[in-house]
């Protein structure tokens, strides 16, 4: 149905609207993802509309254009509505799952997934036992994300384990 073609990256227009962004070293990460395996983009080519307006691929542009190609593979959704090319423009950028991690440490070294650009995080195994004072040099900083409706759960729970506590 949809025909990959390889287009100059001059014909092609960055979408002013793109909601997502890459800063710094994950946009250098970015880069050298496309200069070390440029087939990536042959496998997952640049989307564009018929005026050549980018819905999916903002980034990977900017980045195969910092990395010196003069063309890359694109795809034309000819087919889609308006309304159906900004919802593609959202869901193209939605992670819908989450990493296994340790599926991940089992069967990846640590250091090629992170030169892939995936952040692994690191588990520190000299947490401090309960009986242990904890002070500003040993406190352990857990970063969570989930769902809105849990968070409520997850507050109810922590209130309880500081009245506990205190």
């Amino acid at each position: 149905m949809y025909k990959t073609e390889i287009i100059p990256i001059s014909k092609i227009k960055l979408n002013p609207d793109n909601p997502r962004i890459i800063k710094d070293d994950k946009f250098k990460e970015l880069i050298n993802s496309i200069k070390e395996f440029p087939q990536m983009l042959l496998i997952r080519p640049i989307v564009v509309n018929d005026e050549m307006m980018i819905l999916g691929g903002n980034q990977r542009l900017n980045a195969a254009n910092e990395a010196g190609l003069k063309e890359v593979p694109t795809i034309k959704a000819s087919d889609l509505t308006e309304e159906q090319q900004r919802e593609f423009i959202i869901k193209d950028n939605i992670s819908f799952g989450e990493w296994d991690f340790d599926a991940i440490s089992n069967n990846w070294d640590s250091d090629e997934i992170n030169s892939f650009g995936l952040d692994v995080p690191v588990f520190n195994n000299s947490i401090k036992s309960n009986s242990e004072e904890i002070n500003e040099y040993n406190k352990v900083h857990v970063l969570l994300s989930f769902h809105p409706d849990k968070f409520i759960e997850l507050e109810k729970h922590l209130s309880d384990i500081k009245d506990i506590e205190e």
